[in-house]
């Protein structure tokens, strides 16, 4: 399988302190590296720059301006790549980092060899890290966590699945901080106006809530790709969605 796994800043940080989460990221990278062994075809979409610049520059809080939020996933990228590097390395695989802008995505040609340096990277055997460039574009910065650009990943390489790790269990058809008799949603044939209707806000760190993750399942379900968002605190249960198991919410893919 080609799989495509994003993983959230609320996920990758603690949410008291926004310093990253090493174990839990170390878990996440055995997972990704076990696959890898397996003989899946793995892409990781990461947030989490901004998260861990802040706090390796030693704010007392993420910065209010475009241009700090910027400045911050400057700092926190060379962090976050060094945690990855080390942790793949210590399984034999090798990492690349893959920061673009979502121009990149819209022309033709620049399309076509950002396809083809995924190709290689995966015929190389190598994890491609994937972020958007938010020194110098910030769509995602602001509104995504890197949401949409993991469906554009998925649909740009043709991807099997891809899984969405958040600080929730899936999508719930209320608001389960709010209601305490929410029920999970585990399957979506498709995303109707209603689903998108109950779609709220659940991140607690990240910019992205629900709405920017149906708005992306919807992107992948089009092109045939099917998406499960689920909680990223126990990175082993991606075995089981692989296993095709009921874990988190499943977003059918569109025949």
């Amino acid at each position: 399988m080609r799989i495509v796994v994003k993983v959230g800043t609320s996920t990758l940080t603690h949410r008291e302190t926004g310093k990253p989460n090493i174990a839990r990221i170390a878990k996440l990278v055995s997972v990704l590296s076990d696959l890898h062994n397996m003989g899946h075809e793995v892409v990781l979409v990461s947030s989490g720059a901004i998260g861990v610049g802040t706090t390796k520059l030693g704010l007392r809080k993420k910065p209010g301006e475009v241009r700090g939020l910027q400045a911050a996933a400057a700092v926190g990228q060379v962090e976050l790549m060094f945690l990855y590097d080390k942790l793949f390395s210590e399984y034999g695989i090798v990492v690349s980092q893959l920061l673009f802008t979502y121009d990149v995505l819209h022309q033709d040609d620049s399309r076509q060899h950002m396809l083809d340096t995924f190709n290689q990277l995966i015929e190389y055997g190598a994890i491609p890290v994937v972020n958007e460039n938010d020194s110098v574009s910030i769509e995602e910065l602001i509104n995504g966590d890197n949401d949409r650009l993991s469906a554009m990943v998925a649909t740009l390489i043709n991807a099997d699945i891809l899984i969405m790790l958040t600080d929730t269990d899936g999508l719930y058809d209320s608001n389960p901080s709010e209601n305490k008799d929410a029920k999970l949603i585990e399957r979506v044939e498709e995303i109707t106006p209603d689903i998108e209707a109950v779609a709220g806000s659940a991140g607690k760190k990240g910019t992205g809530g629900f709405v920017t993750k149906v708005g992306a399942a919807k992107l992948a379900t089009d092109k045939g790709i099917p998406v499960v968002v689920m909680n990223g605190e126990k990175p082993t249960r991606i075995y089981k969605v692989i296993e095709g198991k009921s874990v988190g919410t499943y977003f059918c893919p569109k025949e």
